[in-house]
């Protein structure tokens, strides 16, 4: 009976997990939000430009390491110089980890020489939930068409032993995927599994 259980979850779970993957050619939700200096910013009005977008929190100690490292702002950086638009995404209900303002989200962004194209606010959590976002950090990838070609964590450096690892020597699949889209080649790991702190969605 405990290995037909076992069996059932794991089915469900690489269900769930590919069912991602087949998403991955669809056009990502259109969506618009605030960002941290009060301009509506929508998905669509990036068409024809590839977007990152980053789902986080501050508070959260993954987060805090991607940055204190310098891991996030390379990422960032790298982005930058392909021009590519970098959207960083607050999930955090209002009361909860991780949920700023604006003048705190754009303190942030200087005290960690970050360099996102915009901060969005998304206090309701329903573009968050939309997009399936469940960790912070959570990755996703868009290219010029509007279709989603990336989705999950931002290299492999998570699971055991995540605090006390070099971030900046892991495999950074954003990175990877972004060089792998310029290149015309197929994203070798179109699907990953975030890890993180879980977003702190509205109850």
């Amino acid at each position: 009976m405990k290995k037909f259980i076992t069996l059932t979850f794991l089915i469900f779970y690489f269900s769930q997990f590919l069912s991602s993957y087949v998403e991955n050619e669809d056009s990502a939700p259109e969506f618009k939000l605030s960002d941290s200096y009060g301009n509506e910013i929508s998905l669509s009005s990036f068409i024809g430009k590839k977007v990152v977008l980053e789902w986080t929190n501050h508070g959260c100690p993954y987060v805090a390491k991607h940055y204190e490292t310098g891991n996030m702002q390379s990422t960032q950086e790298f982005a930058k110089e392909e021009e590519i638009i970098w959207l960083s995404v607050i999930s955090s209900a209002p009361g909860t980890q991780g949920y700023v303002s604006s003048d705190e989200a754009n303190a942030l962004t200087i005290s960690r020489k970050a360099s996102p194209s915009h901060v969005l606010f998304d206090p309701t959590g329903e573009v968050g939930r939309i997009y399936d976002a469940k960790t912070t950090p959570h990755m996703y990838i868009i290219n010029e068409e509007g279709l989603m070609k990336y989705q999950g964590a931002i290299d492999d450096a998570g699971g055991r032993g995540f605090m006390s690892r070099d971030l900046l020597k892991a495999k950074n699949y954003v990175k990877e995927s972004l060089k792998e889209m310029g290149t015309g080649e197929e994203i070798s790991s179109p699907v990953t599994k975030p890890y993180g702190c879980s977003v702190k969605y509205a109850s």
